[in-house]
């Protein structure tokens, strides 16, 4: 599958912050509640169908149950840092042509930063320069 399958729909990011912020593999049932309990819109078929779509896309990843082989645990195989890199890339890829200075000076022009948010971004600059290639080490692009 090419990059493009492997980032997640808004719709399936749901489904994966509720399996990231999970210290144990989920069910399918209990995402379905801890969606609920979140004021999750989305009916416990269309959760089922968007869990099985992460699994085509290698985002999520499954174990049967050892006592009852109709039930299965789902787990996260990519992080939350990893998916997001994924879909920023996918982001300036698709609406700045891969310019990446461009897509970051669009945010932060748009996003109305504090001078202590602006500050933590110029710490991030800086790191990124020390550490020679953008992007490798602890960057989103």
């Amino acid at each position: 599958m090419g990059n493009e399958e492997q980032v997640p729909s808004e719709s399936e990011w749901r489904i994966m912050e509720v399996l990231w912020e999970s210290e144990k593999p989920l069910t399918s049932s209990e995402v379905i509640r801890r969606m609920e309990e979140n004021g999750g819109a989305m009916t416990p078929k269309m959760i089922r169908v968007l869990m099985n779509r992460l699994c085509q896309k290698a985002l999520v990843d499954y174990t049967v149950d050892e006592k009852d082989a109709r039930l299965y645990h789902y787990r996260a195989l990519k992080s939350k840092e990893e998916c997001l890199r994924e879909k920023s890339r996918k982001f300036a890829d698709s609406y700045f042509s891969g310019d990446k200075t461009n897509a970051v000076a669009a945010l932060i022009q748009s996003c109305g930063f504090s001078d202590e948010q602006l500050e933590e971004l110029e710490q991030i600059l800086k790191g990124q320069k020390e550490n020679g290639k953008s992007g490798e080490h602890r960057g989103i692009f």
